[in-house]
């Protein structure tokens, strides 16, 4: 019986059929969807079908699917928990600070199942993409569990990055929220996105979340235009900026030395640059040209940091700003990360990723990255 089906068209009959079929062979299971957006009439159904079954259903929308060696534009997703894990649907995030908030007691209370010294699980959390403190919450979460859990992530949602419900249950299509499950046969996942930072330097002198307000104490959209005139001869409008934010995105420098790439998504009323994820104050940044990487060398080094492939399939998410930036580009790196891979990828075109470089690495906020993990059924 198969783990993963995915689904051009909401086929009821036939998704259905294999619903039921899965309810007969684990009572106890639990379906986790990943539904297109294209196809996100179709989330009422689903959720009536597996009411009918008596199987949990948790799930989230993105702009598209991964599933065999592509990208769907169209369809479902459907992945069989052979049991039902920890789990929450916790609403509220943006007027939630996470410090010891009730939202950061629920996603605790689902880490409990998988923490310990050994074996540890996957603490998975969806978030919702226009969540604007993401890396707050990871933060907080990893003040309290450390290295408790492994950590994997994605956001769901729309790319136009307009407020859309994104993650539900069997009941329930909500917004602002974070899907956490406790995966305890999961060994965590591995991040890569192959940016090297250029020479030069910038410092995000005001920040408010994930808004620059000023770059070196300019306006931060002036600089930004600046910078990408001079270094890589383009202009830059509020029309055309999410098309170019793409292709040069920030770099975080952090103390280690490692990059974390804030993709600039749009321009807010007040001139400020939004990006998927926070910039803290005073970080310090540069600007990171999409052409320099190498496409074959991150996907090697990911699969090296992989390891032995899992019995079922590689879960992966692969960042929409990434293939935005060249769409040719991603259809050869999934092409690649398929073709040494020994079991198929499913998983998601997502708004933004959680991971580390390394198994047992801090868990961070990413966009412009591949994110995977090798799915093992108990």
């Amino acid at each position: 019986m198969p783990a993963i089906c995915h689904f051009d068209t909401f086929a009821s009959a036939e998704i259905g059929q294999i619903l039921k079929d899965w309810a007969r062979a684990k009572p106890d299971g639990a379906v986790l969807a990943f539904v297109a957006e294209a196809a996100r009439d179709a989330i009422p159904g689903l959720q009536a079908l597996c009411r009918e079954t008596g199987l949990p259903l948790v799930g989230a929308l993105f702009p598209e699917l991964v599933f065999g060696d592509r990208l769907h534009r169209q369809g479902l997703l459907l992945i069989h928990l052979e049991a039902l894990p920890a789990w929450a649907l916790v609403e509220g995030l943006t007027a939630s600070p996470p410090a010891d908030s009730p939202a950061l007691e629920a996603m605790l209370k689902v880490a409990d199942a998988v923490s310990g010294p050994t074996p540890r699980g996957t603490l998975m959390l969806l978030f919702d993409a226009l969540v604007p403190n993401i890396e707050s919450w990871l933060a907080a979460l990893y003040r309290r569990l450390g290295r408790g859990v492994h950590y994997l992530g994605a956001n769901a949602g729309s790319e136009t990055f307009q407020p859309m419900p994104c993650l539900f249950d069997a009941e329930r299509v909500v917004t602002d929220a974070v899907l956490v499950l406790a995966l305890p046969t999961l060994p965590g996942g591995v991040l890569q996105h192959g940016y090297q930072p250029p020479r030069q330097l910038i410092t995000a002198t005001a920040t408010e979340g994930n808004r620059i307000i000023t770059i070196d104490w300019h306006p931060a959209l002036e600089v930004y235009r600046g910078l990408a005139r001079k270094r890589y001869g383009v202009t830059i409008t509020p029309e055309n900026f999410y098309e170019y934010g793409v292709h040069f995105p920030f770099g975080i420098i952090r103390a280690s030395g490692e990059v974390l790439v804030r993709i600039p998504v749009a321009i807010d009323e007040a001139g400020a640059l939004v990006c998927i994820g926070e910039v803290p104050e005073n970080a310090i940044l540069t600007l990171l040209s999409a052409e320099a990487v190498s496409s074959e060398a991150t996907v090697n080094h990911l699969i090296g940091e992989l390891g032995g492939a899992g019995r079922d399939f590689r879960l992966t998410f692969y960042c929409a700003g990434r293939r935005l930036h060249d769409p040719a580009r991603a259809r050869q790196e999934l092409a690649h990360l398929a073709a040494q891979s020994a079991v198929p990828l499913a998983g998601a075109l997502s708004l933004g990723e959680i991971g580390s470089s390394t198994r047992d690495g801090y868990p961070l906020f990413h966009n412009a990255t591949l994110v995977c993990a090798d799915w093992k059924g108990p």
